[in-house]
C-alpha cells in the first residue's frame, strides 16, 4: 500500500492518505487546511476514497473530517472512546480550548489559514469501533474496500486513541502512531481525557511490543522507527 502525506498548516499535523493497488483508498487525521489537497490527491491519481480514519478526537486532526466525509459520501471511523469528542472537540481541549482564549495558540493557528473556531462541523457518518469505557480493546481489522487496517487501542492521551498498522510493503507494518508516540517524545496525559496510568501501560503493552523494524509516522514531527525509540525515548520502557 503507497502511503501519501499532506501536512496540515495548524500545529503541522500529519494527514495520511493510504492508497491499496486497486486505488480505494482511506485519510487518516485530515486536519484544518488538508481538504483541498487531499482531494487533488484524490482527483490526480483517480482514486476512490472508502472511509476517514482518526488516530483520536482532537480538533487539529479532526478539523477537515466532515467536509472530506461529506464530498466524498464516506463514513469517519475512529475508536468509540473518542467518538463524543466530534461533537464539541474544542469542549475536550480545556486549557486549549480557543472560545475561552481567543488569543491562544489554538486559536492563533486557526485564524492563521483563515479559519474560525465556530466553523466546526460535525462528521454525519460516524463509524465508532472498539468499546468505550476503562481499558484497552485490543485489534480491529478495518476493512475499507482495498485498504486494510489494523487498529490497536492505545489510550493515555485521549480515551480512545488508536494506533493504526499499515502494511506498506515494507518487512514490518508502518504504525500510525497519532499523538501517543513522537520521535524522542510522547503525547501530553494533562488535557481532558489524558490519564497518566492508562499512557504507562499502552506505552509498556502496546507500544513497547511493536515489531523492532516498524516505522513509525507520528501525528506531529519527523518520522522514527520502534528500534529507535525503545532506544533513546525517555519515556519507553527498555526491552532486552
Amino acid at each position: 500500500m503507497q502511503m501519501l502525506t499532506v501536512v496540515a498548516p495548524v500545529f503541522a499535523a500529519r494527514c495520511s492518505v493510504l492508497v491499496a493497488p486497486d486505488g480505494d483508498c482511506a485519510v487518516v487525521d485530515p486536519g484544518a487546511g488538508t481538504a483541498e489537497q487531499v482531494r487533488e490527491i484524490v482527483a490526480r491519481h483517480a482514486l476512490r476514497p472508502r472511509g476517514v480514519l482518526l488516530t483520536h478526537g482532537h480538533a487539529d486532526h479532526t478539523w477537515d473530517a466532515a467536509a472530506l466525509s461529506a464530498a466524498f459520501d464516506v463514513p469517519v471511523l475512529l475508536h468509540a472512546g473518542d467518538v463524543h469528542r466530534l461533537a464539541d472537540p474544542f469542549g475536550t481541549l480545556g486549557v486549549l480550548d480557543p472560545r475561552h482564549d481567543p488569543r491562544g495558540p489554538l486559536a492563533q493557528a486557526l485564524r492563521a489559514v483563515g479559519v474560525e473556531p465556530a466553523a466546526w462541523q460535525q462528521p454525519q457518518q460516524v463509524q465508532p469501533f472498539g468499546r468505550a469505557g476503562v481499558g484497552r480493546t485490543g485489534d480491529v481489522d478495518l476493512d475499507l474496500g482495498g485498504v486494510r487496517v489494523v487498529a490497536r487501542h492505545a489510550p493515555g492521551h485521549t480515551e480512545g486513541s488508536t494506533l493504526y498498522l499499515v502494511d506498506a510493503g515494507e518487512v514490518e507494518p508502518v504504525v500510525l502512531s497519532g499523538d501517543v508516540l513522537f520521535a524522542g517524545g510522547i503525547g501530553r496525559t494533562d488535557l481532558p481525557g489524558g490519564d497518566d496510568d492508562a499512557m504507562l501501560a499502552t506505552l509498556r503493552d502496546v507500544v513497547a511490543a511493536l515489531p523492532r523494524g516498524s516505522r513509525v509516522l507520528p501525528g506531529h514531527g519527523p518520522a522514527t522507527d520502534v528500534a529507535t525509540e525503545l532506544a533513546t525515548n525517555p519515556y519507553l520502557p527498555r526491552r532486552g
